[in-house]
């Protein structure tokens, strides 16, 4: 079937693209988004590692070949986002053109080489935006947020979407390797002293840090590779403070080049690792967090959640990402949505207790139940699996993407065969049960309503204290097979009830 020049079936038709490009002190990054919405997607991203802040708190001005490699990365994301469609560019400026000499003269040629304005962040702007940028991407955030630039490092404190006032500090990496003359004992000594004053950090016991940043990132994914972690997913990545501790020390004391895979840090970031882990060491030692949670998010996505309306900000990511994904991919959307309404009926008559954050979970994997139906059959439950492991959500923690993957994988193979143990170890024993629960609860919906609409209001799945009953109408009764009451007695087994199938006369 031929299609017009710009129709793409795997594109959202009521959104616009949208970019926002980050001049910052190290990188100079370009991200396009299929639109603005609540759960963003990007449909393409580049970054060009220039350095413009390297030299500028002792020199006072930027990086000249730096501020070559900006003009020209600029000049290609223009004609990038000319190629993409995007009418809406944002342009954001951090430390570097904040702090330098000639921040002005380079900000006019960076202007002309984009195409757009530039908005030039004072140090507590960029503390917001990083702090909103983690709202924007956390289920009930809680503690402080860090963004480590090139620059400067930005603290604020974040409570669900109340933010602090926040602070900005020159402890970048390219700052503090430069005023430190490459020494990572004097670094450490800069870090030590500009923190002691810090009182935001006061409010961190026990709570959780959100480190923001290409260095932390960096060093996370290091920890990531060390530990042969079975999800490659940097957002939502936690470490918890001993470990860290640890492990911000080994980096600190043993070249980069020596460490266990370091290939996966690229070149040019590597001699920044050091002092980004004297930050985060300092920050722990001052603060004392419970854990160190890693986020993908940060002032680009700060700076767009801001753009939302109020009543548009508080729709849940999550749930967003996955009806757009059911809405893309499902043979019939409006049937992830019976089998939300049709599962919260089957819950509340189990008496399991659920949580908030348990019940979004549900409704997602209740959306995602049919995205993998265009694989072959003895596929569909690893495709499905595989698509949400690695899909771009926000808003869960990786034992919620594990419960979600399980969840589909569940659906479409049953118990017979034996899922990922590294999935399960990714999920808590009571999401491995409640993945187990829905999806049995699933291959009945399935095996009543074949994936289409309109089918599960009409057949109840409901418990009373010793059975669970499916009630049928008459003009469903032929559904009553083997197949059927077999799925219906493997449910029944793991929620300790006997299985009925009730056809009304």
């Amino acid at each position: 079937m031929a299609l017009p020049n710009n129709s793409a079936p795997g594109r959202l038709e009521a959104l616009k693209p949208i970019a926002v490009v980050d001049i910052g002190s190290n990188s100079v990054r370009l991200v396009a988004y299929e639109g603005l919405s609540r759960a963003l997607t990007p449909i393409y991203n580049d970054k060009v590692l220039c350095g413009i802040g390297r030299g500028v708190a002792t020199s006072g001005k930027l990086n000249e070949e730096g501020v070559e490699r900006a003009l020209a990365a600029l000049a290609r994301f223009r004609v990038l986002c000319d190629n993409l469609e995007v009418e809406d560019v944002h342009v954001l400026a951090t430390a570097a053109a904040r702090d330098a000499r000639n921040g002005k003269e380079f900000l006019a040629a960076a202007t002309k080489a984009i195409g757009a304005p530039i908005e030039l962040l004072s140090g507590e702007r960029e503390s917001q935006l990083a702090a909103m940028g983690v709202v924007s991407g956390f289920f009930e955030p809680d503690g402080v947020v860090g963004d480590l630039g090139g620059g400067s490092l930005e603290l604020n404190e974040v409570h669900g979407d109340k933010l602090g006032k926040g602070v900005s500090l020159p402890l970048g990496g390219l700052a503090l390797m430069d005023v430190s003359g490459r020494s990572p004992k004097k670094a450490s000594k800069i870090v030590r002293e500009a923190l002691s004053n810090v009182k935001g950090l006061d409010y961190l016991n026990g709570r959780t840090f959100y480190a923001v940043g290409g260095t932390w990132r960096a060093l996370a994914r290091l920890h990531m590779h060390q530990r042969n972690y079975p999800l490659n997913v940097m957002h939502g990545y936690v470490i918890p403070r001993r470990d860290a501790e640890d492990f911000v020390a080994l980096v600190e004391r043993v070249n980069a080049e020596a460490l266990v895979a370091i290939e996966s840090v690229a070149a040019a970031r590597r001699p920044l690792l050091a002092y980004g882990a004297i930050v985060l060491e300092e920050i722990i030692r001052k603060a004392r967090p419970n854990e160190i949670i890693v986020s993908a998010l940060g002032l680009r996505e700060g700076l767009l959640l801001e753009r939302l309306s109020r009543a548009e900000r508080k729709i849940d990511p999550l749930i967003q990402a996955a009806r757009d994904l059911n809405v893309l991919r499902s043979r019939a959307p409006q049937h992830g949505e019976d089998l939300c309404t049709w599962t919260d009926a089957f819950m509340a008559s189990t008496h399991l207790d659920e949580t908030k954050n348990d019940k979004r979970l549900r409704h997602a994997a209740c959306l995602l139940a049919d995205i993998g139906w265009r694989a072959h059959p003895d596929y569909r439950g690893e495709q499905s699996l595989n698509i949400i492991a690695n899909a771009a959500f926000v808003a869960i923690d990786h034992p919620g993407r594990a419960y979600l993957a399980l969840a589909a994988s569940y659906r479409y193979l049953g118990f017979d065969l034996d899922v990922s143990p590294q999935w399960r170890m990714l999920a808590s024993p009571r999401l491995l049960d409640r993945a187990q629960i829905l999806g049995s609860a699933m291959r009945v919906g399935y095996a009543v309503s074949a994936a289409m609409p309109g089918v599960l209001p009409k057949t109840p799945l409901l418990c009373t204290k010793s059975k669970i009953i499916l009630k049928l109408p008459s003009e469903f009764a032929p559904l009553a097979s083997e197949r059927l009451a077999g799925r219906l007695k493997q449910l029944a087994r793991l929620i300790g009830r006997e299985p009925e199938i009730s056809i009304a006369s």
